[in-house]
């Protein structure tokens, strides 16, 4: 994908070098400067309109004249050559607007309550990093996304979902990032058909009487929730969990991989978390904001024009919210890039804003505390096992994330 603005021209900045990977925050500096809306290129043609600064793109996340339903977009979609998705995704919260998403929402939210998370799945993240940080305690050096930043999500997940203790393996062959061809295909083939499965046999055996935040595991809480008698079918709560294990799942890897290396690269906040951990909270928020694991929100589509400054989006454009770099504009964060755990005023962007804001930024949150204050309570001399320029970033489009994190423990 090349960009370049149309209000203001600068240098057009290609995703897939290298340099713009490893740092994209002088480019999206640039954008912010030259125009309040650019016009964005992608590598497959599809034409977007790209927000850049922290009050428009938080403006643009909640505003109702722009749908995150694809129908609305098909023509701009076809014109690129993108069929719409025929998967468990196809209507989730993700990709509907009210009042479908409203209804979505409210049963969800009745299922993935706060007391879930925060009673619930706090001393099982902590029991999980322990076990983790166990493992990694005999070896002088290792791979941190390995070792720790991929599997935890994945065993979290599991634990969360009640997936049997026998299934587990195959289950992380399904859905865990993997840079092999055709690896996510197990998205919706043989994953989704599994979750099916789950869901039909949690459907029969799950006690209807039990309220929602009793049930033993997320899937018998979704088949159970019911708002006024409405209850989700069987491939709304397939839909749902592949939107959590998707939306969720690498985000998190990519929060705790290049928040380390965020530490590692501030040392003197690496050591205020190591020696404060009740900063946890404040620094996994700055953290979030500092690195952005989502670059961009999702694309959504005008359905009648929208006026930015003296830009007009027209109706029927595509449109998409430069999160990354509403999180480092000066004109909302004082000395934006640079990382202070401690940072009181932090109404970042980088779980979303309005209706579609993350429902599962609780759990990111607590695995963020734990994972961070754990790994360097255990081992408070890890340093970074390479020089900071041979790290190196995948390309992940809207995403952001490191291909590897070599650590010495001690």
């Amino acid at each position: 994908m090349t960009e370049a603005g149309t209000e203001a021209r600068g240098p057009a900045i290609d995703i897939r070098d290298e340099r713009h990977r490893a740092d994209p925050y002088p480019a999206y500096a640039r954008l912010r400067e030259e125009a309040r809306v650019h016009r964005v290129g992608e590598a497959n043609g599809l034409q977007s309109w790209r927000v850049n600064r922290y009050d428009d793109v938080r403006e643009l996340l909640g505003d109702r004249r722009l749908s995150k339903d694809p129908r609305t977009a098909r023509r701009e979609l076809d014109r690129a050559g993108i069929a719409e998705q025929a998967d468990p995704l196809d209507r989730t919260m993700l990709s509907t607007d009210p009042p479908e998403h409203t209804r979505l929402r409210r049963v969800v939210s009745r299922a993935f309550t706060p007391r879930r998370v925060d009673e619930r799945m706090r001393p099982v993240v902590q029991a999980i990093t322990d076990g983790l940080l166990d493992e990694m305690a005999p070896r002088d050096e290792v791979d941190l996304i390995q070792a720790l930043a991929l599997p935890l999500p994945v065993h979290v997940i599991c634990e969360l979902l009640g997936v049997p203790e026998g299934d587990r393996e195959q289950f992380r062959s399904w859905f865990t990032p993997d840079a092999a061809p055709g690896a996510r295909e197990g998205w919706w083939g043989a994953g989704g058909r599994y979750l099916a499965g789950l869901v039909a046999e949690r459907r029969r055996t799950a006690d209807a009487g039990l309220a929602e935040d009793e049930q033993p595991d997320l899937i018998s809480a979704l088949v159970t929730a019911a708002d006024d008698g409405d209850r989700l079918t069987e491939r709304e709560v397939v839909g749902t969990l592949t939107l959590l294990l998707i939306a969720g799942h690498e985000t998190t890897i990519n929060l705790l991989a290049s928040g380390m290396l965020a530490l590692f690269e501030h040392p003197d906040q690496l050591r205020l978390l190591r020696d404060r951990p009740e900063l946890a909270p404040s620094a996994v928020e700055e953290l979030a904001r500092y690195t952005n694991p989502v670059q961009r929100g999702s694309f959504r589509c005008a359905i009648e024009d929208v006026q930015i400054g003296d830009v007009t989006i027209p109706a029927g454009a595509v449109v998409s919210a430069g999160i990354a770099s509403a999180n480092r504009d000066p004109r909302r964060f004082a000395d934006p890039d640079r990382l202070d755990i401690a940072r009181a005023d932090n109404h970042h962007l980088a779980f979303g804003h309005g209706i579609h804001f993350c429902l599962g930024a609780p759990l990111a949150r607590v695995e963020g505390q734990i994972a961070f204050t754990s790994l360097l309570r255990r081992f408070p001399d890890i340093a970074l096992a390479c020089p900071l320029d041979e790290v190196r970033w995948r390309p992940l489009g809207f995403l952001r994330g490191l291909a590897a994190l070599p650590v010495r423990l001690r």
